[in-house]
């Protein structure tokens, strides 16, 4: 054999080798999901982020052909699913992301089980959820200007619920609270579901929570709302104006919820989970699902979700910071 037949014999073996290294990934591609994926939901159940995690889940079994199943798992404020999911290798589990889990805890934990912007590939914003300012009716406030008079001529006599230190609630309503300048009790929970349950009885006098779990309780009269959190009255309480047309311009709170994938996920699964992530949130049954409660339908791509959790954390760090919030 000459030598230019031995060089062009290495030639064609190394060609050949690229060649097979790029079918692997697409027959990854394409052989995904082999399996069941995991849905993993960083809270307790009752709240937003159940409603909004089995919405997707459902479209998502549709159009990827495999069970997609949500698993609550709550505690340290979300940390403890992210951190959990974060060292997952399995390419079959995936996560609910939050404003709290990556807008907040990065500001108010000294150390995480994870890193926010290296240990997660952002999927798809999925959707927007208004916080709703409400109270118990027996609370003798009917609007937003009576219940900041009221916290004032009593101050640090009520107080408000969340679903526990960090999370979009607590923001939510500290937020509220420097825009009117009171000072009201906040005691945190472990979850949506408790926090909202103490309030129907009276325990609680207020709480900011994301319009899915609450209006039902609204419209039944088990709650009063005084204020959206959103930049425009909502269609489904009308008459209830926003914070920022009762006295506090260019004030908005909205809760968002997206999918994350572990970094460690092929970027050929990521790319078809984003696609599919995007189509389910836009179908016709998410939308009637959800718009029904007052969620914005969202369901971004990759890079748009990937600028938008970087934009809300420059937005909420100073916030936090002059808010002083502080993990349990």
């Amino acid at each position: 054999m000459t030598n230019i037949d031995a060089t062009r014999r290495r030639v064609l073996q190394a060609v050949g080798a690229l060649g097979a290294a790029a079918v692997v990934p697409a027959a990854r591609a394409q052989s995904w999901p082999a399996k069941t994926i995991r849905f993993v939901v960083p809270f307790a159940p009752g709240g937003s982020s159940e409603i909004v995690a089995r919405t997707l889940a459902a479209e998502l079994t549709n159009s990827l052909g495999v069970s997609v199943f949500v698993e609550n798992k709550p505690g340290g404020a979300g940390n403890v699913a992210m951190g959990e999911v974060a060292r997952a290798d399995d390419q079959h589990t995936i996560i609910l992301g939050h404003i709290g889990t990556l807008a907040v805890n990065p500001y108010i934990f000294e150390k995480l089980p994870y890193d926010v912007n290296k240990d997660f590939k952002p999927v798809s914003l999925s959707t927007k959820v208004p916080s709703l300012y409400v109270v118990n009716p027996d609370v003798p406030a009917r609007n937003l200007k009576e219940f900041v008079a009221l916290a004032k001529s009593k101050p640090g006599k009520l107080n408000y619920g969340s679903a526990g230190n960090g999370s979009a609630g607590h923001l939510a309503f500290e937020y509220l609270k420097i825009a009117t300048g009171t000072f009201i009790l906040h005691v945190p929970y472990r979850g949506s579901g408790p926090q909202i349950t103490d309030l129907l009885s009276g325990r609680l006098d207020a709480a900011a929570v994301g319009a899915p779990a609450i209006l039902p309780f609204i419209k039944s009269g088990k709650l009063r709302c005084i204020a959206t959190g959103s930049s425009q009255r909502i269609p489904q309480l009308p008459d209830v104006g926003t914070v920022a047309e009762q006295g506090y311009p260019g004030f908005e709170m909205t809760q968002w919820y997206g999918v994350l994938a572990p970094s460690t996920m092929a970027p050929a699964a990521i790319d078809k989970l984003a696609a599919a992530s995007a189509r389910a949130m836009q179908s016709p049954k998410s939308t009637e699902r959800l718009r029904g409660d007052a969620a914005i339908i969202v369901g971004s791509n990759q890079n748009d979700f990937a600028r938008f959790i970087l934009a809300e954390q420059q937005r909420w760090k100073p916030i936090i910071a002059r808010a002083g919030i502080k993990p349990d």
